[in-house]
């Protein structure tokens, strides 16, 4: 049974418009902006065909093949009303419920709520909730604009040959790394990426043009200048993250070349950016293990049984970020309170989203002055103080160090004083927390992790834990790992795999559109027993 849930899931992946490991732009903040495409092109045309776009809707002033592909790759609904947008996303949503509903049903739930449902569904599906810019917002009904373009307010620029063989080329990943078809075209023509992020990305190129050093396209050839990051706020701040490939270059080399990023920056051409910060990340090679950086990591998919090696990020820990001149922060205002966001802090990408998304989590919660509320894998615990005025106490867990130094001053520059959080990672933290805990008090557990979902010592501690009977689980990619944990959540107990509490059972999935343009969207799961 279990295999069979496995390859159905599978099938929901491949019927999807463009394959989801393909558009890292459209999700999740701690995620990448680089695009590989040409997986899944067969699919991508007959869903493009099935679906008919505004007449006469083209990219003004679009001269490469290679930048209308990237733009049909990235953003594929953007020749659509917003209104088609979200219809297309709805459907795409229940696709994902009626998956989640079938795996139930063969591994024996004993729910009439999902094995009698005429739908399919697993739960009732809320219409797609727009992001906003004004107006009162709750996903029952609100009012404002929609926030449809330039809305990232993080980004992520590589640097790799570009369609005519310029290996300085500032842009987004098109093509293949099996194909060995991999192109970087610049992002100038995403709706979706803001005018101050696509200048400071041309204004890195012209600087790279400059230097005499070449670009670090692998680790293992050489060179030095990598990718760039851009984080910017609604006041219109902004900070520079730029990576860099040390090699055999001495000290004394290394301080020359951050001063002359630095003076570009500041004093040079790409003094009109007007940068708020600019800072400088010393990124090593795969295997330095030796220094407590782990770059190079096997891992195995669940859904497919494959294993691969993919390339990870250093953390501020593990290569501290320098910064060379400005602010050391950001911030950013959500639903009344002030956040600090660190170079490497968790952020929702779209801050108007954001807002109607918390507001979402807030409303589903449910949880009142008898409730302690756990925010797992809280970032810099926006969501957790964004609803400490609804529960007694608000615990948090981050595995980013830095992030809960950020959790920790939000909390109390806002004056919030029943939130605490813990660094660590979930699976070490929480279940520790859960069994020392003398509280009677209720707990309604809040989750929202990455893109690989939960790890399963942490499902068990929630499902296993008498005093949880509310669960959110927020996820940018319902259908891929966050499914298994779903099925953790919510099959028989199985004493095998220590799963013994009672199941929970999804009784509203809410999708908030956090990326407009794009297929996806933030699904909030509302599960309780």
């Amino acid at each position: 049974m279990a295999l069979s849930c496995s390859l159905r899931l599978i099938r929901l992946r491949a019927c999807w418009p463009v394959s989801l490991k393909q558009a890292s732009l459209s999700t999740a903040p701690d995620e990448d902006c680089r695009q590989v495409a040409g997986r899944n092109e067969a699919t991508r045309k007959r869903w493009m065909k099935e679906k008919k776009p505004r007449q006469g809707c083209s990219l003004p002033g679009l001269e490469s093949f290679w930048e209308e592909r990237l733009t049909n790759v990235a953003t594929p609904l953007w020749r659509f009303p917003y209104e088609e947008q979200l219809k297309v996303k709805s459907e795409s949503q229940k696709k994902v419920l009626q998956t989640l509903a079938s795996c139930l049903r063969e591994l024996g739930t004993d729910k009439l709520e999902i094995t009698q449902r005429p739908d399919g569904l697993c739960c009732p599906l809320h219409s797609v909730v727009p992001s906003v810019s004004t107006g009162e917002k709750s996903f029952m009904g609100m009012s404002g604009e929609p926030v449809i373009n330039g809305y990232r307010n993080k980004s992520t620029f590589s640097v790799n040959k570009g369609p005519d063989g310029n290996p300085k080329t500032v842009g987004l990943y098109v093509g293949t790394g099996r194909a060995r078809n991999i192109v970087c075209v610049r992002a100038n023509h995403l709706e979706n990426i803001p005018e101050k992020h696509k200048q400071v990305a041309q204004y890195y190129e012209e600087f790279l043009h400059q230097s005499p050093l070449d670009p670090c396209l692998l680790f293992h050839q050489g060179g030095h200048w990598r990718e760039l990051i851009v984080r910017t706020n609604s006041s219109g701040h902004t900070m520079a993250i730029i990576t860099f490939h040390p090699q055999d270059l001495s000290q004394e080399e290394l301080c020359t070349q951050k001063a002359l990023l630095k003076d570009f920056f500041t004093c040079g051409p790409g003094a009109v950016c007007n940068l708020t910060s600019l800072y400088f990340q010393e990124r090593l090679t795969p295997g330095d293990s030796w220094k407590g950086i782990s770059v190079r990591v096997m891992k195995r998919s669940w859904l497919s049984g494959k294993s691969a090696f993919i390339m990870t990020r250093s953390s501020h820990q593990q290569s501290p970020y320098q910064l060379l001149y400005g602010e050391p922060y950001i911030f950013e205002e959500v639903l009344g309170l002030k956040f600090r966001i660190s170079p490497d802090a968790f952020f929702q990408i779209n801050t108007a989203g954001a807002e109607v998304l918390y507001q979402t989590v807030g409303k589903l919660s449910r949880a009142d002055k008898n409730t302690v509320l756990l925010d797992v894998c809280c970032g810099t615990g926006a969501i957790g103080l964004s609803l400490a005025h609804q529960a007694s106490k608000v615990v948090g867990v981050e595995v980013v160090e830095q992030a809960v130094e950020d959790a920790r001053w939000n909390a109390a520059f806002n004056g919030i004083s029943n939130c605490e959080f813990h660094s660590g990672k979930a699976e070490m933290v929480l279940p520790q927390f859960l069994m020392s805990r003398e509280d009677d008090r209720l707990l309604v557990a809040v989750v929202n992790p990455s893109r690989a979902g939960l790890h399963y010592r942490v499902v068990q501690a929630i499902r296993n834990c008498e005093a949880i009977l509310t669960l959110i689980y927020v996820s940018c990619k319902p259908e891929g790992e966050a499914m298994r944990n779903f099925l953790e959540f919510c099959c028989p107990p199985d004493s095998g795999k220590k799963l013994v509490g009672k199941p929970f059972a999804p009784l509203l999935a809410v999708p908030v559109d956090m990326f407009p343009h794009t297929i996806h969207c933030e699904l909030v799961m509302l599960l309780t027993r």
